[in-house]
């Protein structure tokens, strides 16, 4: 393993083609919901957002929460208010946030809405859009909000594409196609914070590589539950990482380690490590290994 060269390929061609119907889809909304990844808040963010929404108001959704440290949660719910933009932490599989979601949209257009009254346009629902990278739970967010499965849930970007309003409570509407906007790679590190969470798809080659660095990460800021998850000592895999070799070698040792604890092992007994690349990816992403946020304030 050279820890030295990273090499994630990504190529979003497709999503070029989305920047101009969401800017157009946009002008009919009054609030832009910002769909975020709590364990990686930055990461999963456009850099861009600003520019394709403009002046609309937005409120950022710090979804997958429950995989994320709570502490951290409140952190980045801060962090963002300081900034002037509503967060609301949520999971979508549960509906944990849901209703306050709604509550801080009426909330932010409390204002506007007063105005229209005044000038006798009375009835009108507030318009509001999901926007996000893709896997960050923008059709399961859509399904829970609206109560029902009205949204293709799926893992290739765009998978929504019948636009329809659907109708949330009294005041608000929702537009029914989730706005895929894409990741901007603007560090090695940010590419690989979304490789930990499962927005880029890793391919055979690189799921070893990008594990690697996953365990990296683990061991260095996460050892208790890295070690509670995998059965291990932690005595062990800090003489292993003290060994007189590259590091590169030694965090590879501590893989090797946790291969054999789940049985990733080939005839002859070599180590699979395709097998516990994958079982240390899925349970990462799953929340398995514990509530973790990679990005901390």
């Amino acid at each position: 393993m050279n820890e030295n060269k990273m090499n994630i390929n990504w190529y979003p061609g497709h999503m070029a083609k989305t920047r101009k119907q969401i800017m157009e889809d946009v002008k009919f909304i009054d609030v832009v919901i910002e769909l975020l990844d709590a364990r990686i808040p930055i990461s999963s963010q456009n850099p861009e957002i600003a520019k394709i929404i403009g002046n609309k108001k937005r409120i950022v959704v710090l979804n997958k929460c429950d995989l994320a440290n709570e502490e951290q949660n409140k952190r980045w719910v801060k962090y963002f208010e300081q900034k002037g933009i509503p967060a609301v932490l949520a999971d979508s599989n549960s509906g944990y946030g849901i209703k306050k979601v709604l509550i801080e949209i009426e909330k932010i257009m409390e204002v506007e809405q007063a105005i229209n009254a005044k000038k006798g346009r009375v009835g009108r629902r507030i318009r509001a859009i999901v926007l996000g990278i893709p896997n960050v739970g923008k059709s399961s967010f859509i399904n829970r909000i609206a109560k029902r499965a009205t949204a293709q849930v799926g893992n290739k970007p765009g998978v929504t594409r019948t636009k329809q309003w659907i109708r949330l409570n009294e005041k608000i509407e929702l537009l029914d196609t989730p706005g895929v906007l894409w990741p901007k790679f603007e560090s090695e590190e940010v590419a690989l914070n979304l490789s930990y969470t499962g927005t880029i798809k890793e391919d055979v080659l690189e799921r070893t590589e990008i594990a690697f660095y996953l365990l990296k990460f683990l061991i260095k800021n996460h050892l208790k539950e890295l070690c509670s998850r995998y059965k291990i000592e932690k005595e062990q895999v800090l003489e292993i990482m003290n060994q007189e070799q590259s590091e590169a070698i030694n965090i590879m040792d501590v893989m090797n380690l946790i291969a054999k604890k789940r049985g990733a092992i080939l005839s002859g007994g070599r180590i699979n490590e395709e097998k516990i690349a994958k079982i240390l990816l899925d349970e990462f992403k799953n929340g398995e290994v514990g509530k973790i946020t990679i990005e901390t304030i």
